[in-house]
Formats: C-alpha cells, structure tokens, sequence
C-alpha cells in the first residue's frame, strides 16, 4: 500500500502476509473501492468488551516454556524519556489493553513454527491488576490508565546493534468493504474461495527442527506432493473450491485478497442486505506477482501511472483481458466465512485477538514479540503531522523485516483504506514491559 501498492497475503490465525518492493507495487492501492450501503461501512469505536468478561487463569496454566531468541537490543528508560507518550488520546485504549490481555494470558503451545510471543508468565501480574476492580483504572479515565501504566510498566528503548535508536518503516493496512452475492448472478461473476479439500499444509519444521516456521504447500498427485494449482489452473471449474461469495468488481475482489480479509456487504441473492466477514484461511502457496508490474511490462501504463483507480480503469476498458492480467498473479488466497458479532472489531491478526482500529500494529516478531506494548512514535500518512500512538502487536508479515519496521492497522472502509494508502512514514518505538521482569522475553 502507500504511494506504491502494497500486495500481501494475511493470515486470520498464524496471519501471513507478503509485500511487493515500492518499486513494483501501485500507488494508492488502499483508497476506497466504491460505494457501498451504510451499513457496511461501520466507525471506528470504542470495543465493546469489558474488563468484567475476562477472567485471568492461575499462573500454574502458563507453563514456563522454550523461550525464543529476540535480535533486538533493549534499553530500559524513564517515562520522561519518552517524548510525547502523554499526548495520546486514551479513548479505545484501556478496553483494548483488556482484550490484548486475552492473548497474553494464553499458553504460547512450544511451538516453534510460530511468530514469537511475548511470553504470559511476566504478564500474569499486570493482567491480573488489570481485571481487579481495586487496580484497574476506568476505562475513560486517561489519568488512571496513564498512571495504571506508570505504576506496573517500564518503557525499552529499541535499539539496533550499533546502540542507536532504531528507526523504521511505517505502513498501513486495513479492512476492505466491497460488494457481493452469495450467488453468481448479474454482475457477481468474480469469485473467493473457501480451502480447498485437497490442499496440503506441509510443516517443515515437524519434520527438520532447522527449518523451524517454514511450510509449503501443495496437492498429492498419486503417491507425490506436487504445488497447488495457481490462479490461471482455478479457473478451470472442474478445479474450482467452493465458492464464499461473488463479487462484482475484478479489482475489489484482488484487493480483498491483497488485505488478506475484509467484510462483504451482500448486496444481492440469500441473506441480502447483511455483512459477512471473510478472514483468511490459507493460500495456495506461490509466489506474488504484482499486477501492477504486468500492466508496466505490457506498455498499457508507466509506473508512475500504476494506481489502483488506472488499474480498476484498464480492466473497464479491457474487460476481454481482464483475467489475463490477473492470472499475471499465480498466487489465491482462501477464507473462512465469520460472523461480525461487533462491527467496531477488526478481523482477528497473528495473535489471535481481533484488531484495534489504530491501536493495532503488525511487527516483526524477533524484534517485538506479539502481545508487547509499544509506544509508536511516526507521523500521518504524506505529512509531518505527528502520530504518537500507544498501539499493540498483533500481527506479523514477511514485508514486515527489521527493528522498528512496522505496518499500522487503520480499521474498516474507505476512510481507512485511504488513510492507510497513503501510509509510508518513517517510526520508532518503545516496548512497555512488566518492572520486575527484566528486559523483553519471547517464546
């Protein structure tokens, strides 16, 4: 995304995603799509959840297990070495410091395959001050909550080997609300599938402790595994999954995939009028290829001309090619079909808990374990505005490679598509970590 298209993948559970270099990815690929009904489009409020919905389990259910190498170097400092921590707005925090509680006070499971996690047992105690009445500050109260995190959190300076400040590339992503049907009919000609039943997951790890996190994917074609069929051999109904639902635009349909998951507000067929969730589920395990590129080497545009409203004008006027430009990209993401039970919830990120609109960052996990704290220091997308956020990580991609690179989640519909298309900034961050922990620990 940014003023180049960022193409990802993200999963829902183990949320992956990858992204095109700048170079070769559209400007703007994140503004809004079209029009849709009000309903489909929900703000960005306050979560729902209360503190009184969680309960911490006894530390005796967080066993102590293998713990992960972290590459980053980190600096214990005061609070008055954090500039400008105190000038973030708190509205949403608290209840979502609650709920990133949720996934802090889960067993990490010792698997290795896994992003790194922060690690449950040096949160037990912050987590638990936070769910007791005596201790935790209202969720309103901005002058509690600040003091909340004074009394139980020390903030680290993330460094880079050298002992300087790291500093990093900020991005931004969100959630897509497109148009749809249940049903191929009229329109509704482009489809997202659900996994197919024959696409093996292959745990590399499982098998060579050295190749730890790594998977591939593919299908037995008698007694082999061969790669899963790309997007040009899916178009073949015979290989075709069963389809979630159709959508209307070739473009908006990419674009879901390229987030990884979005919401479908159904505008025809069964259940009409309703929104769905799709979040990710799998893919098919071949590499991106940037459409953007394609158009480029095909003389229909020049770089600079790669954005995704000249894309979306390309196909309208190139509707026999339309497919041609697509299979250009080998790769398919699968979904899942959820129920939107709080629209003001995001789709659910690496960690397992749904999404924060702006107080959720995807990080990279052996430098900002999933769950941490951090204090984001950036600004607004193409200015200098600052934006100084205390967000949590809680999810992950390939693209997202270093010490203070981060990936900002802006939330739903168009206003944040196009806040998040804009989004290339340079950061820093602070991790807030229990006091008497020591230094940030992973597993």
């Amino acid at each position: 995304m940014n003023d180049s298209l960022r193409h990802c993948l993200r999963h829902s559970k183990t949320r992956l995603y990858f992204v095109m270099a700048a170079t070769v990815l559209v400007a703007g690929c994140s503004t809004p799509t079209r029009d849709v009904a009000p309903s489909a489009t929900p703000r960005a409020a306050a979560p729902t959840e209360s503190v009184t919905d969680f309960r911490v389990p006894p530390l005796s259910s967080l066993p102590a297990e293998k713990p992960r190498n972290l590459k980053g170097r980190y600096v214990q400092t005061t609070w008055a070495n954090v500039p400008g921590w105190q000038s973030d707005n708190l509205q949403n925090y608290w209840a979502n410091f609650v709920r990133n509680c949720r996934g802090l006070m889960r067993p990490t499971g010792d698997n290795l395959a896994r992003p790194a996690r922060a690690n449950p047992r040096v949160w037990h105690g912050v987590c638990s001050a936070a769910v007791n009445p005596a201790t935790a500050p209202r969720a309103n109260d901005e002058v509690a909550i600040r003091r909340f995190l004074q009394q139980y959190l020390a903030p680290w300076r993330l460094e880079t080997a050298s002992g300087q400040m790291a500093s990093g590339m900020i991005t931004g992503y969100y959630e897509p609300v497109i148009e749809g049907s249940r049903v191929r009919e009229g329109p509704y000609q482009w489809p997202l599938f659900a996994v197919p039943n024959d696409l093996l997951n292959i745990d590399l790890g499982a098998l060579y402790p050295d190749l730890a996190g790594k998977r591939v994917r593919g299908k037995l074609d008698g007694n082999r595994v061969v790669p899963y069929d790309s997007r040009t051999e899916l178009n073949n109904p015979n290989r075709q999954p069963p389809a979630i639902v159709w959508i209307n635009d070739p473009v908006d349909n990419f674009f879901l995939q390229v987030q990884g998951s979005g919401r479908v507000y159904l505008a025809a067929g069964p259940d009409a009028g309703t929104t769905i969730r799709l979040a990710y589920a799998n893919h098919n395990g071949h590499p991106y290829r940037s459409i953007g590129r394609w158009l480029v080497n095909q003389g229909e545009m020049s770089l600079d001309q790669a954005s995704m409203q000249n894309i979306r004008a390309w196909a309208k006027n190139n509707p026999g090619r339309i497919q041609e430009m697509l299979n250009a990209n080998p790769a398919v993401v699968f979904f899942q079909e959820e129920v939107i039970t709080d629209p003001n919830e995001g789709p659910k990120g690496a960690y397992g808990v749904p999404l924060g609109a702006q107080r959720s960052i995807a990080v990279d996990t052996t430098y900002v374990p999933l769950g941490t704290p951090v204090y984001l220091m950036t600004t607004m997308p193409s200015s200098n505005q600052p934006l100084d956020r205390m967000v949590f990580a809680q999810d992950t991609g390939a693209a997202i490679k270093g010490a203070a690179r981060g990936d900002y989640y802006w939330g739903s519909g168009p206003e944040a598509g196009a806040m998040a298309g804009r989004m290339k900034q340079q950061g820093r961050m602070w991790l807030f970590w229990p006091k008497s922990a020591g230094a940030p620990s992973a597993q």
